[in-house]
């Protein structure tokens, strides 16, 4: 707030304000003080101004010092102990100098006009910070609204897209394919395929509307879903999973391994002359590393990139955290920051 470019015309108006207040209310007279009004009204200007100022030379150290403090309200609260006391500092200068500089007056004829001018002071840089304070609370509450916001519209996109991909004709189809096959050939592996179709899509019901899940619950759904892809593609397909027991109590946005496989085998050629090898492992920086060799398609229909574009965002929004994408000749990667819920 204190470096707006129009500040300057507020202290004008507030120092205009408050010297037509004191000669209404005979203050000069009430304690006899003489002084011309060009110089009350210019002592009352550059108190307003050094008030101003004072906080405007501060801001920059204790916006630094905000970001990295919880305590908010302290904060504010010690930027205007420092940003008064440099204002009393100046008021009494102005004063001091106006006084028995300027007018030639005792130490004694100066206390009163100084304390005056001090609680002047202290007022306007009570009302200063007040006003920045407002106005720094305000911007976060807008700022965190619009966060919300974003995330609102984004997880439901998110949804929308998770559910498309699932229930699609093309998906249903392709799965009822290798169901039909497997109840003419193996009852007991079709009995298998069932069960673990039943569990990808309860895995959705129950976790489409939160935004984190712990990683146990996420390995718990890709797995059954990784062995659909299995029976589906068999030798074109080889996805292996390492995550050690230790890292599945952390958090990752759900649905987000799903995304990142389904969308592996979107862009590439999966096939037993060329299989596409996707791998999951944690790394030692508490991330989960998901890659996959790269054997591009020579058209992708619909490749619009929705899936990872809202795992970057999401993952931004809720943990400032990044998603770091990676791509060379040989192979793509994608690494996801492993959460805390605090």
């Amino acid at each position: 707030m204190f470096s707006h470019p129009h500040r300057f015309w507020f202290i004008l108006a507030l120092s205009a304000y408050t010297y037509l207040n004191t000669v209404l209310c005979e203050v000069y007279r009430y304690f006899h003080i003489g002084i011309e009004w060009y110089y009350a009204a210019g002592t009352i200007f550059l108190v307003t101004l050094g008030a101003w100022e004072s906080g405007r030379l501060l801001e920059p150290l204790f916006e630094r010092l905000i970001q990295r403090r919880k305590n908010k309200i302290r904060t504010l609260g010690f930027f205007f102990l420092a940003s008064t006391t440099l204002t009393t500092l100046i008021t009494t200068g102005i004063v001091f100098l106006v006084s028995m500089v300027l007018h030639d007056h005792t130490v004694s004829e100066t206390i009163v006009p100084l304390k005056l001018n001090l609680i002047y002071a202290w007022l306007a840089s009570l009302l200063f910070h007040l006003l920045n304070a407002i106005k720094y609370y305000f911007t976060k509450y807008k700022s965190k609204w619009m966060e919300a916001e974003e995330l609102k519209r984004i997880s439901a996109q998110t949804e929308l897209q998770l559910v498309k991909n699932q229930i699609n004709p093309h998906f249903l189809f392709n799965n009822l394919n290798v169901l039909s096959a497997l109840v003419m050939k193996n009852t007991d592996e079709a009995n298998r395929f069932i069960e673990e179709f039943s569990k990808v899509y309860r895995y959705i019901l129950n976790n489409h509307d939160k935004e984190l899940v712990d990683v146990k619950t996420e390995l718990d759904y890709i797995r059954p879903y990784i062995f659909l892809l299995e029976k589906r593609f068999a030798e074109g397909l080889q996805i292996s999973v390492d995550v050690p027991p230790d890292q599945e109590r952390f958090y990752i946005i759900p649905a987000s391994l799903q995304m990142l496989i389904e969308n592996a085998i979107k862009h590439n050629v999966v096939s037993k002359n060329h299989p596409l090898h996707i791998r999951v492992q944690a790394s030692e920086d508490m991330r989960i590393v998901v890659s996959n060799n790269l054997q591009l398609r020579q058209s992708v229909d619909d490749s619009t990139r929705i899936g990872l574009n809202n795992i970057i965002k999401r993952y931004w929004l809720v943990s400032g955290r990044e998603v770091v994408v990676q791509k060379n000749e040989a192979s793509f990667t994608v690494t996801l920051p492993l959460l805390n819920l605090n």
